[in-house]
C-alpha cells in the first residue's frame, strides 16, 4: 500500500496590512524551502496582488484572490471581515482546504481573546501552535 501524502504544507497568516504574522511548514514535499524571509516576502507579494485583484473586478464586487493553482501545489486563501488572510500552501488534489481555513480561523478568534495577544501582532503561542497543527492533521 502506498504511502499517503500529506496534503497541507504550509500556512502563512497576513495582517491587513500585509505583514505576516504567523508562518508554519506543516510538511516537506514542496521542492526547496523556503527561508523566512522568503515568507515575509511571499506574504508581502500576496497581499499586494490580492488588493489589486479586488479592485480590477469588472463586477467591482471581488474578495480578492481565493486560489493560486500550480502544477505541483495550489495556494488557498481565506479574507477575515477584518482584512486578515489565511493563506494554505496544498497538494493540487486537497478538498479540505477550506475546512481547514474555516477551523484555522476558528482558533485565530480564540487568540484573539488572550489578553497578552495584541492583534495584528505576530503569533507566539504554544496552544495556538498545537491547535492548528492538530486542524492540519486531522484534515490533511
Amino acid at each position: 500500500m502506498a504511502s499517503r501524502q500529506p496534503s497541507i504544507f504550509t500556512l502563512m497568516i497576513i495582517n491587513k496590512a500585509g505583514g505576516l504574522i504567523y508562518q508554519k511548514n506543516y510538511a516537506e514535499g514542496l521542492n526547496s524551502t523556503l527561508s523566512q524571509n522568503d515568507y515575509l516576502i511571499l506574504a508581502g507579494t500576496f497581499h499586494g496582488i490580492h488588493a489589486i485583484a479586488a479592485r480590477i473586478s469588472p463586477t467591482g464586487q471581488s474578495s480578492g484572490i481565493e486560489v493560486i493553482e500550480a502544477e505541483t501545489f495550489k495556494m488557498v486563501c481565506m479574507q477575515s471581515p477584518t482584512g486578515v488572510k489565511f493563506v494554505l500552501i496544498v497538494s493540487p488534489s486537497n478538498t479540505t482546504s477550506d475546512n481547514a481555513l474555516r477551523a484555522i480561523y476558528e482558533a485565530y478568534a480564540e487568540q484573539l481573546r488572550d489578553p497578552f495577544y495584541a492583534s495584528e501582532m505576530p503569533i507566539r503561542n504554544e496552544n495556538f501552535d498545537k491547535k492548528v497543527a492538530g486542524i492540519v492533521k486531522a484534515l490533511s
